[in-house]
Order: structure tokens, then C-alpha cells, then sequence
């Protein structure tokens, strides 16, 4: 009988010890102290250092994609459905009105040929005139084709311009820039240096906005990197501060292309096909994941 009287008893005395805690703290303006609090400076603090001791040099890189402007050419099995698609709408599709109208006409004019048409079934004004009209679309329509000339699809002198964005429509291309990396010079996706203050996608914007008259204006898809590319510095070169970098690449569209490039631009437009000519195995190993061939 002892124990639910303790606990009987040391319920009130809870509350009271509770009450006189917070009145304490009311008087004295102290304010009570809070584990969360400091575990978050202690993060925030931790951070910060392996932020500043890091031995990664931090970059970003832009993936600027100029998209197809034409319609690709048609494979060979798309070419056999068309074909199969457009025999089914001739075989099952209904007559348009002006083939309706055009098999009245022809109607119309086998029966005056014969003798056997009555004039009275059409207007005064209306004689012989939709036969006429029906001729005279038809004559019209063939004409605008005849003197219609489509663009060249095939470019020979811009396709071949690796500088121009002008370059084979029918494909999807990217950016590359001819950068110095330590004594050598590379032909990359553009990138730069991260800075303190800016974010990963900043920096690659900075990296775009860098180029020399390039004045390229273009969208990017998100604010989290779609790659990231790590080297390490040959041996001699690294330090306990310094052991090599870290690229993030951000996915961008063009928007606008700025004025035409001068022929010794240090930047080439290039099919996802071609781009094996100009980067590094490891380097064109990363890019190949998130360049979409479209």
C-alpha cells in the first residue's frame, strides 16, 4: 500500500517543483537552455571547416544544347509506314468536298456532252461556273506547288563551319570551348571557378557569360547539377590543401544565339556523334550519360 501512495504523493510535488522552475526563470530572464540549438552551431561549424579544408577545387560546367530545328530525315521502317499508313487513309478515308464537288462536275459534263442536262437545274448566274471554279483551284494549287522551292536540307559550306550554330538542323548540338587547363589546353564543356557567395548553377552561368562574343542567351533546365566529373592533379602538383577538382554540370538550352561567331572562335558546336574527336575518354565517359541525342 506504500507504492501507489508515493506515487500519489509525488505527483503534486511534480507540479509544484514544475511551477516553481518556470517562475524562477520568469524572474531571473534567463532563458532555458537548448540542446537542439547547439548541435546545430556544432554542424554548422563542421561544415564550414571541411568546406574550408577540403582538398577538392570546386567547378561548374554548362551543357548548352542548341535542338534539332528541322524534322529529322525518316528511317527506313518509318519510311515503309508512312507509306503503309497513307495507303490505308486512301483505301478507307471518305471523299473530301472537293472531290465530291469534282465527281459532280465531271457528271455534269458527260451529260451536257451526251444531250441528255437540263439547264433549268442550275441558276442563271451559276452556268458552268462551279465546273470553272472546280478547274480553277485545281489549276491554282499546282502552280503554288510548282513555283514552291523548299530550303536545302543538306548545307555543304555551313555544315562543315563547326563554329556556326547554323550547322546540321536536323540535329541536336553542343557547345564546346577550348579552355587552358594547368599548361595544356582542352576543348571542354565551358566551365569556371566556383566562388564564394554563389551557388553551383550561378557559376555555370558565369561559365556560359564568360565566353569570349559569344552572346549566347540560354535556359536552364534545373538548379541541381545533372553530372559531376572528378580528377585527380598528377602527383607532383598535389598538397595536403590541393588534390584535384570536382566539375558539376548544369543542362542548359539555347534560347538565342547572338551574333554570328568570328571563323577563330575558340568554341565548336558538335553532334553528339562527333564529340569524341575533341575530349579525353574519362571526361567524354561522364558527358555521354546525360547528353540526349534527340
Amino acid at each position: 500500500m506504500a507504492a501507489p501512495c508515493g506515487r500519489m504523493a509525488s505527483r503534486p510535488m511534480l507540479q509544484f517543483l514544475s511551477c516553481f522552475s518556470r517562475a524562477a526563470v520568469g524572474n531571473t530572464g534567463f532563458r532555458q537552455f537548448s540542446g537542439t540549438s547547439v548541435c546545430r552551431a556544432t554542424l554548422q561549424n563542421k561544415s564550414e571547416t571541411e568546406r574550408a579544408s577540403s582538398p577538392w577545387a570546386l567547378m561548374a560546367a554548362v551543357c548548352l544544347q542548341r535542338l534539332p530545328v528541322i524534322s529529322a530525315d525518316s528511317t527506313p521502317i518509318e519510311q515503309r509506314f508512312s507509306a503503309m499508313i497513307q495507303q490505308m487513309e486512301l483505301e478507307k478515308s471518305l471523299l473530301s468536298d472537293h472531290e465530291l464537288q469534282l465527281l459532280e462536275d465531271a457528271e455534269r459534263m458527260s451529260r451536257k456532252m451526251a444531250g441528255d442536262y437540263n439547264f433549268d437545274e442550275d441558276d442563271d448566274d451559276n452556268k458552268d461556273q462551279n465546273i470553272v471554279l472546280a478547274q480553277d483551284k485545281e489549276d491554282s494549287w499546282e502552280q503554288k506547288f510548282r513555283n514552291f522551292q523548299p530550303a536545302p536540307r543538306v548545307r555543304a559550306d555551313v555544315d562543315k563551319d563547326l563554329t556556326s550554330v547554323e550547322r546540321c538542323l536536323a540535329d541536336s548540338l553542343v557547345l564546346l570551348a577550348e579552355q587552358q587547363v594547368g599548361s595544356a589546353k582542352l576543348w571542354l564543356l565551358p566551365q569556371t571557378q566556383w566562388q564564394e557567395g554563389e551557388t553551383l548553377r550561378q557559376t555555370a552561368e558565369r561559365a556560359l557569360a564568360s565566353l569570349p562574343a559569344a552572346g549566347f542567351k540560354a535556359t536552364f533546365l534545373s538548379n541541381a547539377p545533372c553530372g559531376v566529373y572528378k580528377y585527380k592533379l598528377p602527383k607532383a602538383a598535389r598538397t595536403e590543401g590541393s588534390v584535384g577538382t570536382k566539375v558539376f554540370f548544369f543542362k542548359a538550352i539555347l534560347s538565342d544565339s547572338g551574333p554570328p561567331a568570328a571563323p577563330t572562335s575558340s568554341f565548336v558546336w558538335l553532334k553528339k556523334s562527333e564529340l569524341q574527336r575533341y575530349l579525353k575518354p574519362a571526361y567524354m565517359m561522364k558527358v555521354d550519360r546525360f547528353i540526349l541525342d534527340l
